[in-house]
C-alpha cells in the first residue's frame, strides 16, 4: 500500500539467504588452514531456500513484489 519496494526487496532478501557467511567453492587458498572454515562449510549452511516448498512461496512473493512495484506507477522505484 505504501510502495515501499527498497525495503520489501531487503526484507525478502533477509528471509530467502540470509545474512550468514555463503560457501563460494573455494575454501582453501593458502597452505594454512582458516580458523572459520568450519562455519561456511555447504553442509553447515541452513537457509529457507534448502526447502523446495519454502523457495516455491518465497519466489512467488518475489514475483508479487515485482508485479506489484510494476503496477504501481505512482510511486518512485527507488523509494
Amino acid at each position: 500500500e505504501l510502495g515501499e519496494f527498497v525495503k520489501a526487496h531487503d526484507s525478502y532478501m533477509d528471509v530467502a539467504i540470509g545474512r550468514a557467511a555463503w560457501p563460494i567453492g573455494v575454501t582453501m587458498v593458502g597452505i594454512h588452514a582458516r580458523s572459520g572454515r568450519a562455519k561456511i562449510e555447504s553442509s553447515n549452511v541452513a537457509h529457507v531456500m534448502n526447502s523446495e516448498l519454502q523457495r516455491k512461496y518465497l519466489t512467488s512473493v518475489k514475483r508479487l513484489m515485482s508485479y506489484s512495484q510494476k503496477k504501481r506507477t505512482d510511486v518512485d522505484p527507488s523509494k
